[in-house]
């Protein structure tokens, strides 16, 4: 049986909106997959709205507005045979969510900022709810990356994948994920681990370097063995770094030349909302493509975990 995944693009309209779009769309048309456009007007315009112009109109305006936006993107051709264009009146974040889990999508792509104002996203706010509760992996677009029209001029920027790893039980899937993606996309692997310095408040002086040093021996072994399980055919490197691990996996992706990031999403203990600030941060110092997974043990991650080994060619 071929997987189609079900792909969920958000936009406001921005240029920024533009460019996630036509990933969406080039990742939709390589699976012959549905493509849901979705955008979410405030709901004090709709009541504004619905009182001057009647409760009909914003909806029916908006979905020609995303019609014309569709059109404009793609030079008034249809960019996939299966396009659904939705409109939702709510806050961004859990329209979003609640649209990605009703409708069971597979992937959202969306874009790390957007535009503020009336019926339009602030995607910088609005993409960090989203990583921190998504049970669907989101692909992140840089706000300045035009996007592309197809999966192999995606294949033909990657360049080379980085893959940050916490060497923790979430670690095999990602890793599995992404090593599927570099063998569909015939790209290299750089899995990279940062280790955190141990800080003690009000002790500065207090010297590590013994503890720091076993760490990162420890954490070097583990990648290497990681490395080692890969099937033939993978070109595979390793990265452990020392520092703050937004600050180190920019620099990486920078001078090593990743167009493409893979990044775990981990549930907080007691099963509070998921940290998705340092993906975010690392969105905020890179213009890179980040692929963000969030965990699979959740019983609401259903679709979640099926677009993994499809996107990846496993």
């Amino acid at each position: 049986m071929v997987f189609r995944p079900s792909v969920l693009c958000p936009v406001d309209f921005s240029t920024a909106s533009r460019g996630a779009l036509r990933y969406g769309a080039a990742i939709a048309q390589h699976f012959q997959a549905k493509l849901s456009v979705l955008t979410v007007n405030d709901p004090l315009v709709a009541e504004a709205a619905a009182i001057r112009l009647g409760r009909d109109w914003l909806p029916q305006d908006s979905r020609r507005e995303l019609q014309r936006f569709l059109d404009d993107t793609f030079g008034g051709r249809a960019p996939v045979d299966d396009v659904e264009l939705l409109v939702e009146t709510g806050k961004p974040a859990p329209e979003i969510l609640r649209v990605a889990a009703a409708g069971r999508h597979d992937l959202i792509v969306m874009s790390s900022h957007g535009l503020t104002g009336i019926r339009k996203m602030f995607f910088g706010t609005t993409t960090e709810r989203v990583l921190r509760e998504t049970h669907v992996p989101v692909l992140v677009t840089p706000p300045d990356d035009p996007g592309p029209l197809t999966l192999e001029r995606i294949a033909a920027a990657i360049g080379r994948i980085l893959v940050p790893v916490d060497l923790s039980t979430a670690t095999p899937r990602q890793v599995r994920i992404a090593r599927g993606l570099a063998e569909a996309l015939r790209a290299p692997l750089l899995l990279a681990h940062v280790t955190e310095p141990i800080r003690f408040p009000g002790s500065p002086e207090i010297s590590l370097s013994d503890v720091e040093r076993q760490r990162r021996t420890r954490a070097e072994a583990e990648l290497e063995s990681l490395a080692a399980a890969m099937r033939p055919g993978v070109d595979v490197e390793i990265a452990s770094v020392f520092g703050d691990p937004p600050e180190e996996l920019a620099r990486l992706a920078r001078e090593r030349q990743a167009g493409l990031i893979v990044m775990g999403l981990h549930a907080s203990p007691g099963g509070g909302p998921r940290m998705g600030s340092v993906t975010y941060r690392v969105l905020t110092l890179t213009r890179t493509l980040v692929l963000a997974l969030p965990p699979v043990s959740s019983p609401d991650a259903g679709p979640a975990a099926a677009p993994t080994g499809a996107t990846a060619g496993a």
